[in-house]
């Protein structure tokens, strides 16, 4: 029988001391492999481009290329490579901007080894983390709401399907999650318990065939599944 495949991990940072700590860190899981450091954006991509790891941790703050525009690149040429974005403290408008560059996970760089593995092991299965992240912060989840709602209003699919996939019930879910409702918040709203809200959005999922919630609601919104400000009163 052949062992099962390391999650291969790329570490891009400009401190050599933060590097060999990260790396120290995931030597210790056994189902993980560094296969490269990088100490700049360039020399990331090339990297990437020639080891394709499956997540890519990058430093926010990278001289010259920096970490978002890195991430950015990355996740255009190589969409199936996960991204956490490390800053040296968690910020809005940084969360704000990992969200738009396609990351997975945004955290601060004094995550516990024993964190960040946990982390990389959720990415690579697929999860984004990030999400969780949005919902900490309310601010950071309407800015993100109003680009969808943008980019749907702009970037309208011809002959888009008039049929939903999804039950009434999930239509109404994708409502309450485009509002920035919480699982809990629509459990109440909509009288039902949260692991019955987190079951249907298991299932929007799968039947959207997309990742998570903030994509599944922007292609809701494009299909005209939901519909755009309905929940924002202009009278008030």
């Amino acid at each position: 029988m052949t062992a099962p495949s390391k999650v291969k991990v790329l570490i891009i940072d400009d401190h050599p001391l933060f590097r060999q700590g990260i790396r120290w860190s995931l030597e210790s899981a056994h189902d993980i492999e560094v296969v490269g450091e990088a100490e700049n954006g360039q020399e990331a991509i090339k990297l990437t481009e020639r080891l394709f790891p499956d997540v890519v941790l990058v430093d926010i703050n990278l001289p010259g290329l920096n970490g978002l525009e890195v991430a950015r690149v990355i996740k255009r040429r190589e969409p199936r490579t996960s991204i956490i974005v490390l800053s040296v403290y968690e910020d809005e408008e940084q969360l704000f901007q990992a969200i738009k560059v396609g990351a997975a996970a945004f955290t601060s760089k004094d995550i516990s080894p024993e964190e960040l593995v946990h982390m990389i092991r959720e990415v690579v299965r697929g999860r984004y983390l990030i999400n969780d992240a949005v919902l900490a912060h309310p601010n950071v989840a309407a800015r993100v709401l109003h680009q969808f709602r943008e980019l749907a209003a702009t970037d309208e699919e011809d002959g888009a399907s008039l049929f939903a996939p999804l039950t009434s019930r999930e239509i109404e879910i994708l409502d309450c999650i485009a509002r920035g409702l919480s699982n809990k918040e629509i459990a109440s709203e909509l009288s039902i318990s949260s692991q019955t809200v987190k079951n249907h959005i298991t299932s929007i999922l799968a039947k959207l065939q997309v990742n998570d919630r903030t994509m599944a609601v922007i292609v809701a919104i494009k299909k005209g599944w939901i519909k755009m400000g309905h929940s924002q009163s202009s009278e008030e």
